[in-house]
C-alpha cells in the first residue's frame, strides 16, 4: 500500500518571515556619523559668513574713503584715525598714541609731525606733569574730525534705515559678537563708528 501524500505547506508556513531587528548602532558610530553630517555644514557656514564681512567690510572702506572726500588732501585714512584717537582723549603722549593705534613709536611720532605740519594737530606741556609733552587736536582738527565723523555717520545711518527693524537688531548683536572675537578694545570716547581695513602702519606724505 503506497504512502499517502506530504500536505502541501500552509500559507502561513510559505510566507517570509520577518528580518531580525537590526542591533541599535553604538553611541560612538552616531557620533562619527553625526559629524560626518555637520563637519562641512559647519565649514560651509563659517566660509558663508567670512565672504559676508569681507562684502560688508568693502562698503565699509568705501563709507570712509567718501566721508573723508572734502579733506582727501589733507589727511590720509591713518592720519584720520590718529586725529580721532586724540579727540577721544583730549589729549595723550607719544608712547600711549603708539600703543592705543597698534604701530612703533617711531611711526607715530612721523605721523604727528605731518599733522602738526597741517595746523592740526600741537604739542603741550602735560598740566598734570610739565617735564612731558603731551599732544592735542587744534581747533582746526577738532572742526576736520566733527565734520568727517557727521559725514560717516549720515551715511551709515541711511544704509542702516533700508533694513527692517529685525535686522537693525540682529546685525547689532552680530557686529558685537564679531568685534569682540576679533579682541577690538573699545576706547573712551569710541562712537562705534567702523575702522577702515587695510590701514598701514605709516601714513603718506601730507601735500
Amino acid at each position: 500500500m503506497a504512502d499517502p501524500p506530504e500536505p502541501l505547506p500552509s500559507a502561513r508556513d510559505a510566507a517570509p518571515q520577518p528580518a531580525a531587528a537590526a542591533e541599535p548602532a553604538t553611541e560612538s558610530a552616531t557620533a562619527s556619523a553625526t559629524a560626518s553630517v555637520i563637519g562641512p555644514d559647519a565649514e560651509s557656514d563659517v566660509d558663508a559668513v567670512a565672504r559676508a564681512v569681507l562684502i560688508a567690510s568693502r562698503l565699509l572702506v568705501a563709507v570712509s574713503v567718501r566721508s573723508l572726500a572734502t579733506v582727501q588732501d589733507r589727511v590720509t585714512l591713518p592720519q584720520f584715525r590718529l586725529l580721532k584717537v586724540l579727540s577721544a582723549h583730549g589729549g595723550a603722549k607719544l608712547v600711549s598714541l603708539a600703543d592705543w593705534l597698534g604701530v612703533n613709536p617711531s611711526t607715530a611720532t612721523r605721523m604727528v609731525d605731518r599733522l602738526i605740519a597741517a595746523g592740526l594737530a600741537e604739542r603741550g606741556v602735560n598740566p598734570g606733569n610739565r617735564r612731558e609733552t603731551v599732544l592735542r587736536l587744534t581747533r582746526e582738527g577738532s572742526t576736520l574730525v566733527a565734520d568727517v565723523s557727521a559725514a560717516r555717520h549720515r551715511e551709515i545711518t541711511s544704509i542702516v534705515q533700508r533694513m527692517a527693524p529685525e535686522q537693525r537688531t540682529a546685525l547689532v548683536a552680530a557686529l558685537t559678537a564679531f568685534t569682540e572675537a576679533g579682541g577690538e578694545r573699545p576706547m573712551p570716547g569710541d562712537d562705534g563708528e567702523p575702522y577702515p581695513l587695510g590701514w598701514s602702519d605709516t601714513a603718506a606724505p601730507l601735500h
